[in-house]
């Protein structure tokens, strides 16, 4: 592959076409109405419009993604993740195509995109698993039989889902039938899938994940763990590598899982398997993700291994690239998800425009981002903004890493996600690695964000703003002159 389309848009966009440009291969980004002048769209040696802001007019359509491939010549195609990412009906018209599609097989997409088709995979190679029914229910009257039989509290849970939809938490038999309905009813409206299943309800779990790589010459390692048990709303905001809470001997049981559950299904590329591990460090399998997972970069940094370049060079044919006797973890690395979200107001999307933009630079800083200064946050997609990753020689450095990087940080215009995050940090069940998937209904209230330094902070911003303005005129002829051969070197379709 010499050319190749990222399928994705923002931070994600940006962050595979950085590691294709090292590797000489020429990239395509595709864009809607609202991302025209995007950072991922300006990046890219080319660029093709495929639609209207909305996802279902653009990111979403196949067709208008393998036409702009066709268009410009590109032979394969990075989804990123979200969007077409975990869509085996579009890995298989990549195929069809003629195209190579940078991640797994539709078949193995398929069967891990379905969590009763998961487990049954899983269950091959004898992986732990939450006790519970192994196929969907649909009779409220039978469910609740199974329901008694596993033993409350129970969780129900869609076969198709993800990201806590069709989810429902159940302590007795007396709400069971209420809470099934809306299971089933929301399973059915987010993924046109209402089967349901249930497990066991796991009460204070640690949310940990093993990414794996596979290759098309029958090898399959895993990169160590991810801690990902800080969330709201099911889904993560902080993650952490490697996770202070597995022993040697447990690190090695769920890394074998981990190769075996992917090996079910003769895995490709990147993916994650996931698990849950209660308070007495038993784990048990949960899903696996078909692609690139948003909190790569913490893996990065304790490996040293580039995954889009191993994603890339995997769906070239290669082998990967080392074994896995050759890796070792070294250091710590930690990554808060800035989002354009209030945490005082249940995390809602606080959609608005960067007045001020000004990311952390320093030792063991990484910022992720898609955005600049004066930029819309668009309401069409994720309100993702940035991810921040911070690395230390341990947890303690990168903790106070994280903390100096959030102050450094200035966001004005919207509210973000950086003061949570500096809680996060500083709260002593996390520091003391003490803390659960239910860190933020124990311990986060809007209170504790309403603090008098807010107001300073913001015109700290605004200051620093002022002044690096100054600076931004004095090299306005180099920027020019940049951005004249960026535009020369690329072409919108």
């Amino acid at each position: 592959m010499q050319k190749i389309l990222i399928a994705n848009r923002g931070e994600i966009a940006l962050r595979v076409m950085r590691s294709a440009r090292e590797m000489g291969i020429k990239t395509v980004a595709v864009y809607s109405d609202a991302d025209r002048d995007a950072l991922h769209v300006r990046y890219a040696d080319e660029a093709v419009h495929i639609g209207a802001a909305p996802s279902n007019q653009s990111y979403l359509v196949g067709d208008k993604i393998i036409a702009a491939c066709i268009k410009t010549g590109a032979e394969g195609i990075h989804p990123g993740y979200g969007f077409l990412s975990e869509n085996a009906a579009f890995a298989k018209q990549v195929h069809e195509a003629g195209l190579i599609l940078i991640g797994p097989s539709p078949e193995a997409m398929e069967i891990m995109g379905n969590k009763l088709s998961a487990k049954a995979a899983a269950l091959k190679y004898n992986i732990p698993m939450v006790p519970g029914t192994e196929e969907a229910i649909t009779d409220v009257a039978e469910a609740k039989k199974r329901a008694v039989e596993v033993g409350f509290p129970i969780l129900i849970k869609a076969a198709a889902g993800g990201g806590g939809k069709g989810m429902r938490i159940v302590d007795g038999p007396d709400d069971f039938e209420e809470q099934m309905q809306l299971a089933v009813s929301e399973a059915t409206s987010a993924f046109g899938d209402g089967s349901v299943f249930i497990e066991r309800y796991v009460s204070s779990p640690r949310h940990i994940e093993i990414q794996v790589l596979g290759d098309n010459h029958g090898n399959i390692v895993h990169l160590f763990e991810r801690d990902c048990s800080v969330q709201r709303r099911h889904q993560k905001v902080i993650e952490e590598a490697p996770s202070k809470v597995l022993t040697p001997q447990i690190r090695e049981q769920m890394g074998k899982c981990a190769v075996d559950v992917a090996r079910s299904v003769n895995y490709t590329g990147a993916g994650t398997v996931e698990f849950i591990m209660d308070d007495n460090l038993n784990f048990y399998f949960l899903e696996m993700n078909t692609r690139l997972q948003v909190e790569h970069p913490v893996t990065e940094l304790i490996t040293g291994i580039d995954l889009v370049k191993e994603q890339i060079n995997i769906a070239r044919g290669l082998p990967i690239s080392f074994k896995q006797e050759d890796l070792q973890i070294k250091g710590h690395a930690v990554e808060l998800r800035v989002y354009a979200e209030d945490p005082a107001n249940n995390f809602l999307p606080d959609i608005g425009t960067l007045q001020t933009y000004i990311t952390p630079k320093g030792p063991g800083v990484r910022v992720d981002d898609g955005f600049e200064q004066g930029m819309e946050i668009p309401i069409y997609y994720d309100p993702m903004i940035a991810k921040l990753i911070t690395y230390g020689k341990d947890r303690d450095e990168a903790i106070e890493r994280m903390i100096r990087a959030i102050d450094e940080y200035q966001i004005t215009g919207i509210t973000t996600t950086l003061g949570f995050g500096k809680f996060v940090m500083q709260h002593e069940a996390f520091t003391s690695r003490n803390f659960d998937t239910h860190f933020v209904k124990k311990y986060f209230t809007p209170d504790v964000l309403q603090t008098g330094n807010a107001d300073e902070a913001k015109i700290a911003a605004i200051l620093m703003g002022h002044l690096l303005g100054a600076q931004k005129i004095a090299n306005s002829t180099t920027a020019v002159a940049e951005n004249s051969n960026w535009v020369k070197n690329r072409s919108r379709l």
